[in-house]
């Protein structure tokens, strides 16, 4: 499993970049002003960065539950973790997007559901080359 430090840059380095791509995305297309995206986006991506710490380690411990390695992750696997990850985010990210920005309801859905099909995408890319440029550091075994 990665150590802590590892996750940590990981997670910083997901959220910046994600945020530096969709704040200037997002402010042109609902013409909202770039400090009002960027207000949410800090919401969503500290909430974001607590779960994703959290869903990482739970998705590694369940991985070495069921006896199947952490590395290497094939498409398939990595493909559910971000989907599982993305699809947690929607009970909390719906209301704070209707509140803060006055969508409706359906207005809020249909952001989600475009941000549903963009992330996954992000996320795998981000994971993947995460991986080939900051390659796992290893804790080692616990003795039995």
């Amino acid at each position: 499993m990665r150590i802590r430090r590892d996750r940590l840059r990981h997670t910083i380095l997901y959220e910046a970049l994600l945020l530096a791509l969709l704040i200037p995305l997002c402010s042109s297309v609902l013409h909202e002003s770039a400090s009002k995206i960027g207000a949410l986006g800090i919401f969503l991506s500290l909430l974001a960065m607590t779960w994703n710490y959290v869903y990482n380690l739970g998705f590694d411990k369940t991985l070495r539950s069921l006896g199947r390695p952490l590395y290497p992750r094939g498409f398939r696997l990595r493909a559910l973790h971000a989907v599982l990850f993305e699809g947690s985010l929607l009970f909390v990210s719906i209301p704070a997007m209707m509140w803060w920005l006055h969508l409706s309801l359906w207005q809020a859905v249909v952001m989600n559901l475009t941000f549903l099909l963009l992330v996954p995408v992000y996320t795998l890319g981000y994971n993947w080359l995460y991986d080939l440029f900051f390659p796992p550091m290893l804790l080692p075994k616990k003795p039995a």
